[in-house]
């Protein structure tokens, strides 16, 4: 059963992952009794599309009253607010650009800033298809998402990358985010159909060619440093 069990108070639950690797929501008493109740957060992605994602198929799909969701999240915009801080939260624990020190120049963050997104992108087949909701629907909850993934995005890039600063006569956001989508674009239709406009997708080596050209584009741009 999903329903907790009865304390006198109940903090607001968390969303973990658990040994099977399924999502739960995880909430303390002032006992420290654990209650659990699954829920989808980012594992929603498996089993729904955002034009059926409601309250009443998620206390479906958890096997609970879905009293229990509007409890915990007070109702389904909640819920995806909940999603988006998951999906904010992935952007930081996923990417790493291996900071080379003060001696890395804004040329190179970006390099590895890039490398890092499509790995971590690549890895996480549940994002991956969070990110193709934002092209393909138009709800108001898609559109929540997608904001709370670019501006966790936006957040980290900035907080990263500190006082380095790309050259004066280059519109760096621009360009930055035309890469980023160039680079998510591939991951997607790898995950889709394994190739993109005749190019295989497929094997790793495949990819390392991804790499290469992504490094050749990004020190034309910005310079080897």
């Amino acid at each position: 059963s999903c329903h907790p069990h009865r304390a006198r108070s109940v903090s607001r639950p968390a969303l973990e992952v658990a040994p099977d690797g399924k999502h739960v929501l995880t909430g303390h008493s002032d006992s420290r009794e654990a209650h659990l109740l699954e829920v989808p957060s980012l594992k929603v992605a498996n089993t729904f599309t955002m034009t059926s994602f409601g309250v009443n198929a998620v206390a479906r799909r958890a096997g609970c009253d879905k009293q229990l969701i509007y409890r915990y999240f007070g109702g389904i915009d909640g819920l995806v607010e909940r999603i988006g801080r998951d999906l904010a939260d992935w952007v930081t624990a996923s990417l790493s650009i291996q900071a080379a020190g003060s001696s890395m120049g804004y040329g190179l963050f970006m390099e590895r800033v890039l490398l890092s997104y499509v790995s971590a992108l690549r890895a996480d087949p549940l994002v991956q298809k969070i990110a193709a909701w934002e092209i393909a629907e138009t709800t108001p909850l898609v559109a929540q998402l997608a904001r709370s993934r670019s501006q966790a995005l936006a957040d980290w890039i900035a907080r990263e990358r500190g006082v380095l600063a790309p050259p004066d006569d280059i519109d760096a956001p621009a360009i930055n985010a035309v890469l980023i989508a160039a680079l998510q674009h591939l991951v997607l239709s790898s995950a889709a159909t394994g190739a993109f406009a005749g190019m295989s997708l497929a094997q790793e080596a495949d990819w390392e060619r991804v790499s290469n050209v992504t490094k050749m584009i990004v020190r034309r741009i910005y310079g080897q440093a």
